[in-house]
């Protein structure tokens, strides 16, 4: 019988997983990273990675009633398809109870969704730290940007970050690795955006965690537009390609996939955690794992189901519960609304690859003097390109001269998407659904989330600022757009279990501590107080590293 105790227990392998358990190691600590999914090893498990769309049986589509059958959920945007589907969660095996529209796209492997994400990686600015306290929105953060900003530093020269310094208040500067280059005619719209707007509104190149230099022994992206089937040269930022090989490095970890946590135990008496109850995946055998301290990294709604399912002798609605506001204040990402529009000339002009990036128009509502009749903003995720030969060509359909065109690259047209900041909300939650049963006859996961009128007002402003940004900067045929958003597509779930100043509104304390045991941490996207309307994941990252620093030297006091 293996030795089950630890120093320190990681529940999660993905982006927060990775990099607690890469903290705890480094600082001598014993670990273990319990999975509940499969392993991927870096390089080796990537078997496809390097495959053609004529490779796959239906080019790496979504084309099979049996793919559609079995994946309702994720069959309602773009992650589905044949390429990479063994590494989005199996929907019957882990149902989930939709009491409204989610669309929620899981990621259940060593790994995670560190495997898949968009790595877009932007700073919080210090109003964002501030909103709530300034709207009266939900409540306060107990922290602000000041404090966190060392430990954006800190992440961002491990993890390989790519970026201009602009000097902006609303989208702080970073530690940046050379900037990939906008196109052509992305150029030619930042100059107009800087003519027209005058330093109020800025048109930049995103800022993403593809290498643009080799870095801590990666290779730089090679522009292949595979990320999502693994990349072999480590160029993109990963669990794989870069904090579990520092963790493995210091032999001090150890990792279990196929490991389901199903509870934290909690000792009433010292009010600490102890250790963790596993259920093997493969085999239905129950395991106990035991530690000094536990970091809850599984995702923010399964961080959630962990401490729902725990100490419920104590607290019927599960430990951290005790404030009423676990599983509340769900926040997504609200996006697929903007405009896109034709671009005249700079037909003898092209780009060069497949840049995994874009630009971006940092946000600039309720910024300054630029009042809005909603509360807080968007940003555009935006980016030009020339048509190919999926294009439509009615006037040709045969013969020589239609294959001789499709050669030819089409117009140049740019598009603009808004990401929206949702505020939190107490009616916006998840909670057990103990009348269904996944495949190890667990309660799932029942979810009740909208967008309110704040978010619904902001849509108008996405859609109608994109037009007038275009249509400024001389782009013709300009169309607005709301496609179908439901909460959930921005897979930025965020929120159930905030951090706050108040044991009475909050469950996490300022250090991300579960305040009801001080020994649990939880520092992915359910600890979200606010949503910011930029990408997360950089922001999960600093806390996470902030919360392991603080837990080592708390440990040596021995305070925990």
């Amino acid at each position: 019988m293996p030795d089950n105790n630890y120093d320190a227990i990681v529940i999660g392998s993905g982006i927060t997983g990775g990099w607690a358990a890469k903290e705890l190691c480094e600082k001598g600590l014993k670990v273990i990273m319990l999975e509940r999914g499969k392993n991927v090893e870096h390089i080796k498990d990537y078997v496809k990675s390097n495959g053609h769309p004529w490779e796959f049986a239906h080019r790496g589509m979504k084309p099979t009633t049996k793919m559609l059958d079995d994946y309702p959920v994720l069959q309602r945007d773009y992650p589905l398809n044949e390429r990479n589907l063994d590494w989005w969660a199996n929907e019957k095996e882990a149902p989930f109870t939709e009491v409204k529209r989610f669309d929620w796209f899981r990621g259940y492997q060593v790994g995670g969704r560190s495997l898949m994400w968009g790595r877009q990686s932007y700073r919080w600015n210090k109003w964002d730290f501030e909103a709530n306290a300034k709207d009266g929105i939900a409540i306060d953060w107990p922290i602000r940007y000041d404090e966190l900003a060392p430990w954006y530093s800190y992440v961002e020269k491990f993890a390989g970050i790519s970026g201009t310094k602009e000097g902006l208040d609303v989208l702080p500067d970073g530690e940046f690795l050379p900037p990939m280059q906008m196109n052509v005619v992305e150029k030619d719209v930042a100059k107009r955006v800087k003519e027209i707007y005058k330093g109020n509104r800025h048109l930049i190149i995103g800022r993403n965690a593809n290498l643009t230099v080799p870095h801590n022994d990666r290779t730089n992206c090679q522009y292949r537009n595979k990320c999502w089937m693994g990349c072999p040269f480590g160029g993109y930022f990963s669990t794989q390609s870069a904090t579990l090989p520092a963790a493995m490095k210091t032999g001090n970890l150890t990792l279990r996939p196929f490991s389901i946590v199903t509870k934290i135990i909690y000792d009433k008496d010292s009010k600490k955690a102890t250790g963790v109850e596993v259920l093997d995946a493969e085999t239905n055998q129950t395991y106990t794992y035991n530690a000094k301290i536990i970091f809850l990294n599984a995702s923010a709604f399964n961080s959630t189901w962990v401490l729902m399912n725990s100490a419920t002798d104590i607290w019927p609605d599960g430990l951290g519960s005790s404030s009423g506001e676990l599983g509340h204040n769900v926040m997504d990402h609200h996006f697929k609304a903007g405009a896109s529009g034709r671009v005249e000339g700079f037909k003898d002009r092209y780009y060069y690859g497949h840049r995994p990036n874009g630009v971006i128009v940092p946000r600039y509502q309720n910024v300054y003097a630029d009042k809005r009749d909603y509360l807080r903003g968007f940003m555009y995720q935006a980016g030009a390109e020339r048509g190919n030969w999926f294009r439509n060509m009615a006037e040709l359909s045969i013969g020589g001269d239609f294959k001789d065109a499709l050669c030819e690259p089409g117009e140049w047209t740019f598009g603009m998407n808004a990401f929206g900041e949702m505020l939190p909300d107490h009616s916006n939650k998840i909670s057990l659904d103990k009348n269904k049963k996944d495949k190890w006859g667990l309660p799932v996961l029942a979810v009740d989330v909208e967008l309110k009128g704040n978010e619904k007002k902001m849509r108008q402003s996405m859609m109608q600022d994109a037009k007038e940004i275009l249509e400024a900067c001389g782009v013709k045929e300009v169309a607005t757009w709301d496609n179908d958003y439901a909460p959930g597509m921005g897979i930025h779930e965020m929120g159930t279990a905030r951090m706050g100043n108040d044991a009475k509104t909050s469950v996490l304390n300022a250090h991300n501590q579960v305040w009801d045991a001080l020994n649990v941490f939880v520092t992915d996207g359910a600890c979200m107080t606010s949503s910011s309307c930029v990408n997360p994941s950089l922001t999960y990252m600093a806390l996470t590293a902030r919360a392991c620093d603080y837990a080592v030297n708390e440990l040596k006091k021995q305070n925990l």
